[in-house]
């Protein structure tokens, strides 16, 4: 018997040491686990805020993002809403985690920015923004601009006119017919070149002229934004740029706009200076961080992100939203 029970502790001992090891050790994946979703007031600060007397109030909801450890790997239901994904997923090819997470910080800096001016000009101030060119976030591997243009280059012009946003890319480009060229001033790693790319037809409106490039909400350095109201935002180390349309909303609440009406709003989405809202990874977690905060609604990107959103949402009402007023429209119409 003694013998037996020694056999078990010593087997019991070496489990443990293994379990204990296969927790440490990291694996080559990343794991998305949810983060309750929490009030926005404390961490933004506004000049000649008012008091918000009728309760409720904007919520930013952010992704714990870790690697996964080995056991983890082999046991990924070990948390509740947690989805494993390849590092591909998390960071470009090469890159440490320390200039992931400075990526990062960048993009929630960009957002702590965007979101005030969009904000401000809805209340009718006025926010003079220089831009030098629109950042392209990726480009249609079949489309008329692979092999010319790359991801992260900035269209300057277009057939001479300056492209500082998004909305004055479109302008430009539509001039044309589908089928025609473009003349394209682009910045490439610091260097300004003359492309021409051929236009297309867009498959969604077969007389609106395409290049095939998605665009990014992304700042340039060079990018200045004057905001004519002092606007202090601080999340510490959360980064990344989809807290964008939650600075958005609560800004406008503190300067006198009832904008969550007594309701917790959670919102989530990455904003651009045009008011539009951008799409976010990490839907599934952020769900579940919204729900877990009690909230009455939850804003999010249409498209995707709101059916992502809805496979977890359980009765929290979820709202899809393209664009800031869109979201201000639809928390108006709250009962």
């Amino acid at each position: 018997m003694a013998r037996l029970f020694k056999f078990l502790l010593a087997a019991g001992l070496v489990l443990a040491v293994v379990v204990v090891g296969l927790y440490i050790i990291p694996s080559d994946q990343y794991i998305f686990l949810p983060d309750k979703a929490r009030p926005l007031a404390p961490y933004v600060t506004v000049k000649g805020e008012k008091p918000d007397r009728d309760g409720g109030g904007i919520y930013y909801v952010a992704v714990e993002v870790k690697k996964a450890s080995l056991l983890e790997k082999l046991f990924h239901g070990l948390h509740e809403g947690s989805t494993l994904v390849p590092a591909a997923a998390v960071k470009a090819p090469g890159q440490s985690d320390k200039q992931h997470q400075a990526e990062e910080l960048q993009a929630m800096a960009e957002s702590q920015d965007i979101g005030p001016a969009v904000a401000l000009r809805s209340l009718g101030y006025k926010v003079p923004v220089t831009s030098p060119g629109t950042v392209i976030a990726a480009v249609d591997p079949k489309g008329p601009s692979a092999g010319k243009l790359k991801a992260n280059d900035v269209i300057v012009s277009v057939d001479g006119t300056p492209t500082p946003f998004l909305p004055a890319l479109r302008r430009a480009i539509g001039k044309r017919t589908p089928g025609q060229p473009v003349k394209l001033e682009v910045k490439h790693d610091g260097k300004v070149s003359t492309v021409e790319v051929k236009t297309t037809s867009d498959p969604k409106d077969k007389k609106r002229p395409i290049i095939g490039v998605l665009t990014s909400c992304a700042l340039q350095q060079a990018t200045k934004i004057d905001l004519p109201v002092p606007v202090h935002i601080d999340l510490g180390q959360v980064g990344g740029p989809s807290a964008g349309l939650a600075f958005a909303l609560d800004v406008a609440e503190k300067l006198g706009r009832d904008v969550d009406r007594g309701h917790r709003v959670v919102a989530t989405g990455e904003i651009c200076l045009d008011g539009t809202v951008a799409p976010v990874g990490g839907l599934k977690q952020k769900t579940i961080g919204a729900r877990r905060a009690g909230a009455d609604v939850f804003l999010v990107p249409a498209g995707e992100n709101a059916q992502e959103a809805r496979r977890y949402a359980g009765k929290m009402r979820v709202i899809p939203v393209n664009s800031y007023r869109q979201a201000l429209r639809a928390l108006a119409t709250l009962r």
